[in-house]
């Protein structure tokens, strides 16, 4: 758990470096909040397996582990789908918008995460 929270805490930070791109800056923020959906399935008991559609998978536990709202899960998943785009089909794919929107999604999924965390499973929480 430990690891996993502070690859987060690392793509929060690195998210918002000035130089980077909008499309480097979604995908880092992505990124954060696909390991926070991987965090609170291994938290739960669960590993996603490594392809197979485990970025959707991992999103859609969400709605399981956390109770996330269909909005959130569904706006999550409409950022992966954004995400497979700027990297492997074009760059300048995402707007300043869209990357300060991915940025907060995963701030605030960050907060959430670690507070289901400390709730329900206080003995993985990083001291």
């Amino acid at each position: 758990m430990d690891d996993l929270l502070a690859v987060v805490e690392r793509d929060l930070a690195d998210c918002t470096a000035e130089r980077l791109s909008d499309d480097w800056k979604f995908g880092i923020a992505y990124n954060a909040a696909l390991q926070l959906a991987t965090a609170a399935l291994h938290a739960s008991g669960y590993r996603p397996a490594r392809g197979q559609s485990h970025h959707i998978r991992a999103i859609e536990s969400l709605a399981f582990t956390l109770g996330l709202g269909a909005a959130t899960v569904n706006q999550l998943d409409a950022f992966r789908a954004k995400r497979h785009a700027h990297v492997y089909d074009r760059a300048g794919a995402v707007s300043a918008g869209e990357a300060q929107e991915m940025i907060e999604l995963a701030h605030k999924l960050d907060q959430d995460v670690r507070a289901w965390l400390k709730r329900t499973y206080p003995k993985l929480f990083p001291a």
